[in-house]
């Protein structure tokens, strides 16, 4: 068997390789690190690297040696100190020179084995095990597919995509072109010769020997040129463009209303920006809509939806109006796979709360394939919140989470798109 090691150097003398195996090695401890850094910072800092710390213990590697078992005589030279019959002391801590308890100061320890996650590497173990649930009508990818398509011609390639015809069109013109000279001699030596021979001068002359010997050597030189040469071989080339793939569209629903205080946006906005780093990583080619609610709804750019200070009262049936005509005007053609994300505080006039209900059994749950909604309120449900309970009986691919401080938007996360059992 042969193994076949790939030492080519990325990046600054960084094997990619073996880094690649330490990350693989070490992935438990990884990501751990990970969570830990999580806590550590703020939602909208997460798409940054990481310093990670190992412990020693973690990446020790074993080592062999001979056993110093029995009774050992050893000539220490320059000794000043012992004399024969003398017991050494054992070395105090019990670790052997050289390492020793953390904070003695007679005595050297080893610090943790520290690198750097790069950005990619870090999203990459943060956003490992989850996905967009309930994929059903049609497959996403998550890179773009292409599709093969004529080209022109090469001058290389496999030679089941040799082109025939191409190819014997280049060797004609290569002959012709190779060949003119050689053949306008022959012509007019075969002319001065039948000239010659008609003006009655004898074979033996010099003058039609010497034609002679020219046509044969011009002949030799035709027959010499190859029919067809590497050279004229022309094979059809192929090259890779864009397919139009399935895409998905995301709808970021969020309420701005008076109830929904600076506290509540905040933590709303940390999750649309958790979720739409989380899509933009997983999917390359989807669409983002954030739609804003108050007592009348709009649809927004990002830059407005996570930084406007608008407010007003509370009806949240417009954002899902809004919502319904979206979708049937923009991506109703079945060529889009299209999820929900809603966050409330769950205040909202009690007629209005049975309209959203019934306008997501009815109207909004059966064009998309996951709606999440997450409420924002450390008090009791909203009325919001029991009407929305009731549509996962009618829908399965609706899902509910409640938050109550800024600790619990991982989490709540982690739940709403964690991998589905195959």
């Amino acid at each position: 068997m042969t193994y076949l090691i790939d030492r080519r150097l990325q990046g600054k003398n960084k094997s990619a390789v073996n880094r690649e195996r330490f990350l693989r090695r070490y992935k438990s401890q990884i990501k751990d690190a990970v969570g830990r850094a999580i806590k550590g910072r703020s939602i909208t800092d997460v798409e940054n690297g990481e310093k990670v710390s190992i412990p020693v213990k973690d990446v020790s590697e074993p080592s062999f040696g001979h056993a110093h078992g029995g009774v050992w005589e050893v000539v220490n030279p320059g000794n000043q100190e012992y004399q024969k019959g003398d017991q050494i002391n054992r070395p105090k801590g019990g670790g052997g020179a050289g390492r020793g308890k953390a904070g003695n100061s007679d005595q050297l320890s080893e610090d943790d084995f520290i690198f750097e996650l790069s950005r990619e590497e870090f999203m990459n173990y943060f956003f490992e095990d989850l996905e967009l649930p309930h994929m059903v009508k049609t497959q996403l990818t998550a890179s773009t597919d292409f599709k093969n398509q004529r080209a022109g011609y090469n001058m290389s390639g496999t030679p089941s995509n040799i082109h025939v015809l191409r190819s014997l069109r280049g060797a004609l013109g290569r002959r012709i072109a190779v060949g003119g000279g050689s053949r306008k001699r022959v012509t007019e030596a075969e002319r001065e010769l039948e000239a010659l021979l008609l003006e009655g001068v004898p074979l033996q002359d010099p003058r039609v020997i010497e034609l002679k010997k020219l046509i044969h050597h011009l002949h030799t030189r035709l027959l010499a040129i190859p029919f067809i040469d590497p050279f004229d071989l022309r094979y059809t080339n192929r090259v890779k463009v864009p397919k139009p793939m399935t895409q998905a569209v995301m709808f970021c629903i969020m309420d701005v209303s008076g109830s929904m205080d600076e506290t509540r946006k905040d933590t709303a906005k940390r999750f649309f920006i958790l979720l739409y780093l989380f899509l933009k990583r997983v999917y390359d080619k989807i669409d983002v809509v954030f739609i804003r609610h108050h007592t009348a709804a709009t649809e927004v750019d990002e830059e407005e939806f996570f930084h406007s200070r608008e407010s007003g009262g509370t009806v949240v049936s417009s954002a899902l109006h809004l919502l319904d005509k979206i979708i049937d005007e923009r991506f109703g053609a079945g060529n889009y796979n299209a999820y929900v994300a809603q966050a409330s505080d769950g205040d909202n006039w009690d007629n209005d709360s049975v309209l959203c209900r019934q306008l997501l059994v009815n109207t909004i749950m059966p064009k998309v394939q996951y709606y999440t909604y997450v409420e924002i309120t450390d008090g009791p449900p909203q009325n919001l919140w029991e009407q929305y309970s009731q549509v996962p009986d009618h829908h399965p691919h609706f899902a509910m989470q409640k938050i109550v401080t800024p600790a619990d938007i991982y989490p709540v996360f982690r739940e709403l798109f964690k991998k589905q059992p195959k």
